[in-house]
């Protein structure tokens, strides 16, 4: 039985690979993408919590949004790849826990200022890298799954 197209990697990495061979591209991926995961993650901090979790709480690690969404990813891969997929879960769940710990540590007033900047920056150093190595236009725009 054949692997769901979602979550076949090899079919992912094709897609990716087509819009990202240069590869000075391919490392301005590398460095701004996953800051644009971690402040999202820490805009998600201050959701509501969906349940009590007296010992996170106290930590900062709020049950809500931002661990939905990192859970989510971390599932993702889990099923796209038996061998890597634990990994990379593990990376999610850890920027989620860093993420929560800074947006705790500045609060609301400053996390959302941090987090537009950050957003911005790196979406813009992105949207450069496609333009001035690739010639084109980033895959998400061709394929909203490959933001996954």
């Amino acid at each position: 039985m054949g692997k769901i197209e979602l979550f076949d990697l090899e079919k992912h990495y094709a897609f990716y690979g087509a819009y990202h061979s240069n590869p000075v591209n391919n490392f301005v991926h590398m460095i701004f993408v996953w800051p644009i995961f971690f402040t999202y993650l820490m805009l998600l901090h201050f959701t509501p919590a969906f349940f009590e979790f007296p010992i996170g709480f106290r930590l900062g690690l709020v049950p809500n949004l931002g661990l939905l969404v990192a859970s989510i990813y971390a599932l993702f891969y889990v099923f796209m790849d038996k061998k890597a997929g634990p990994l990379a879960a593990i990376l999610f769940l850890a920027c989620w826990v860093s993420a929560s710990l800074v947006a705790k540590h500045l609060e609301f007033a400053l996390a959302w200022k941090v987090v537009l900047a950050a957003q911005l920056f790196c979406w813009t150093e992105l949207v450069i890298g496609h333009g001035a190595f690739e010639k084109g236009a980033p895959a998400l725009l061709e394929n909203l799954t490959q933001t996954i």
